[in-house]
């Protein structure tokens, strides 16, 4: 009996502690997925393999979180935006970088790995 792997999620985390970004393509369709999972979408064909992310990528979707102002006046929010990755797949994140109010739909991003809350995580900035 073999052993298995990580399960998807574990092996993503593990690459980005890395210090590497990257997703799934299937073998078959050369078709990619993210969030990383066992099995493609639609098919069910369980070819994943992992492969580095281009990190490029267009903001699909952005709002701005408001957060209390801070007793000096200074303000806390932020951006959660939908990045689509050249590669085809969106993955919920934000952009850093320039006000939350600047991100806008359209706006072409790199991706780059960065501490989110206290475990690697992936973070876009403007290109």
């Amino acid at each position: 009996m073999t052993e298995a792997g990580p399960g998807p999620e574990a092996a993503f985390r593990a690459f980005l502690k890395e210090g590497r970004f990257m997703i799934q393509r299937s073998a078959s369709t050369g078709r990619h997925v993210f969030y990383p999972r066992v099995a493609l979408p639609g098919t069910g064909e369980r070819d994943l393999e992992w492969v580095p992310a281009s990190g490029f990528g267009t903001v699909y979707a952005t709002t701005v979180a408001r957060q209390r102002p801070n007793p000096d006046g200074s303000s806390n929010d932020y951006n959660i935006a939908i990045v689509e990755l050249d590669e085809g797949v969106r993955m919920m994140s934000r952009v850093e970088g320039l006000p939350p109010t600047e991100v806008k739909i359209g706006q072409r991003v790199k991706a780059r790995i960065a501490e989110v809350d206290g475990a690697p995580g992936i973070v876009f900035d403007p290109v």
